[in-house]
């Protein structure tokens, strides 16, 4: 599972992101060229952009999903935290 603390420092700034376990495969490049970009000189794939449409989300969702070491993240900032977190902080109690 990604971590974000774990993600490379050159991912675009939102809710998906790839972390430090990336191995480089390019899967997520073939899945989602619009978002994944591969850094050549350190050798490891990163979130060029944010995903701006339905079908980019799908490809994004497509590439997590394949991700053969779960190094792609969905939950930095803005992101649908609660989707991998379904706990939800209580109510405000009133006396």
């Amino acid at each position: 599972m990604a971590t974000y603390q774990d993600r490379f420092p050159n991912n675009s700034p939102g809710a998906y992101y790839v972390d430090d376990q990336c191995i480089d495969c390019e899967l997520c490049q073939e899945r989602a060229p619009e978002v994944f970009h591969r850094d050549h000189e350190m050798a490891h794939s990163f979130v060029f952009r944010q995903p701006e449409t339905d079908e980019e989300r799908e490809a994004c969702e497509d590439a997590l999903d394949s991700c053969p070491v779960d190094a792609i993240g969905d939950d930095g900032p803005h992101g649908d935290m609660t989707r991998k977190n379904p706990c939800q902080l209580p109510g405000i109690v009133q006396q």
